[in-house]
């Protein structure tokens, strides 16, 4: 499992057939029982969604939790067969350490990890690794040595970052010789520095045009075949909460709710199709574990959103447009 997305040349803004458009974030589930994990899991296969994150301390912070938490609830309560685990992408991270806290990216880091996630998900392979975070102290060479070892070995079939940027990535390629297939960023629409900062690039004194994304990092993507997995989709940007229905973006909530009518879906649905309009094809991560209201917002996927909305959502959110 190389490539993530299809031939640029092709006007679908949705990703390939096959790979979902929509990914399960299984961040949120370590203190959920089996039945609630099971619905979630039911309610995201019954919309077509195959495609399942997780990270090695995904759970951490939970109670009776620690490292692999949420990777050992989700094969605990599925208890997926060999032919039902083959229908589905397994996707995990490593790199972040809680104890300091700090960032690991060193071969034994990486393939101690990989063993521990591979023994809590009770499978043989991941179908995607990433690097969780960017380390200031990263060895490309080490990176590399691990990835041929896992590729080797079978226990990771593709490789790919999160949070990186475009010279962090082309640092690691000078070693790496696997395609790195994903790069997963955090987007929403009050949060979306990888798209603005190119809308308002050099004006003075314009916030918006300040490089706070590394180099025009969604452009970088799309230059590389690098899909774009869309993280905290509904995230207000830097602090907690989100802005669906919060009445400091009433402007915003209000045109949602008006697209949403025009299309017959709700305001998560809305703002899930206004990523996936963006022709990078990129992937949306929902982390929500209410059953209902992942499947309300992955009805996202099956909105087309018009030039025209995807603009108006933009400035409703506050964003400047010169």
């Amino acid at each position: 499992m190389r490539k993530l997305h299809d031939d640029p040349s092709e006007p679908s803004p949705r990703a390939t057939p096959g790979i979902p458009s929509i990914i399960a974030g299984m961040m949120r589930i370590a203190e959920k029982n089996d039945a609630e994990i099971r619905a979630l899991y039911d309610t995201a296969r019954a919309r077509g969604v195959t495609y399942f994150d997780h990270a090695d301390l995904y759970g951490v912070g939970a109670p009776g939790g620690g490292y692999h938490r949420c990777e050992s609830r989700f094969a605990d309560a599925l208890n997926l067969s060999a032919s039902e685990r083959d229908e589905i992408v397994l996707q995990s991270k490593v790199g972040i350490v809680t104890d300091g806290p700090y960032y690991d990216s060193s071969y034994e880091h990486i393939i101690a990890t990989v063993e521990e996630s591979l023994t809590a998900l009770r499978t043989d392979r991941l179908d995607v690794l990433l690097l969780h975070r960017p380390d200031a102290l990263v060895e490309p060479d080490e990176v590399a040595r691990a990835f041929d070892e896992l590729e080797a070995t079978g226990k990771v079939r593709a490789f790919g970052v999160s949070n990186h940027t475009p010279r962090q990535i082309d640092l690691l390629k000078t070693a790496v010789r696997q395609p790195l297939v994903v790069n997963q960023l955090q987007l929403s629409i009050t949060h979306a520095p990888i798209i603005t900062q190119g809308l308002n690039a050099n004006i003075v004194g314009e916030p918006g045009a300040v490089d706070v994304d590394g180099g025009g990092v969604l452009d970088y993507c799309r230059l590389h075949g690098i899909t774009v997995q869309a993280w905290s989709p509904f995230q207000k940007g830097t602090e907690r909460g989100v802005f669906l229905g919060d009445p400091g973006y009433a402007e915003l909530n209000a045109v949602l709710e008006e697209i949403g009518d025009a299309h017959g879906v709700g305001p998560a649905a809305v703002a899930t199709a206004w990523i996936l309009r963006h022709p990078a094809r990129m992937q949306v991560v929902l982390g929500s574990t209410d059953p209902s209201r992942f499947a309300e917002a992955s009805d996202g996927a099956n909105v087309e959103l018009s030039r025209s909305e995807w603009y108006r959502l933009l400035r409703a959110a506050g964003h400047r447009l010169p």
